[in-house]
């Protein structure tokens, strides 16, 4: 075959360093804007990109020209220089070491979207580490819980 087509819808979660409430309201709307530039210039088409306090969101049509890896790699480390460069109090920020990144199907991006879109809403009534669990559990990913939140 000559030619190679993809499309790979990615939902990509990850958290502040133990989970720090760094991401207030002043720094959300540019937060969220930095990360989906850096998806961007990595050819890594953002669709919608969200959080809460302690975390982060990105659904995103991931680039044949990437792996997954380095694209969370380059992501938090852009993103991490970034955010210390805002303001002297996000000078400890830092993200998890690790991440969830899970696939979805194309009949499934607007409902990721919007349930990125009413993060205030859905953390009214669950922390991180309960939504991130339901994820876990949703794509029966096996995990050890002495090692998700490190």
């Amino acid at each position: 075959m000559p030619q190679s087509l993809t499309q790979v819808y990615v939902h990509l979660i990850f958290s502040t360093k133990h989970r720090q409430p760094f991401i207030d309201d002043a720094i959300k709307p540019a937060l969220f804007a930095c990360l989906g530039s850096i998806c961007q210039a990595l050819e890594c088409h953002p669709i919608e990109v969200g959080g809460h306090d302690d975390h982060v969101h990105i659904l995103c049509l991931l680039s044949p020209k990437i792996s997954l890896m380095k694209l969370l790699e380059e992501v938090k480390k852009r993103s991490s220089i970034w955010m210390k460069k805002q303001h002297n109090c996000y000078g400890d920020f830092y993200w998890q070491d690790g991440y969830g990144a899970f696939s979805v199907h194309s009949s499934q991006v607007e409902i990721v979207a919007r349930y990125i879109r009413n993060q205030s809403e859905h953390h009214r009534n669950r922390d991180f580490k309960t939504e991130y669990r339901m994820f876990l559990k949703k794509y029966k990913v096996d995990y050890d819980e002495r090692y998700v939140w490190g």
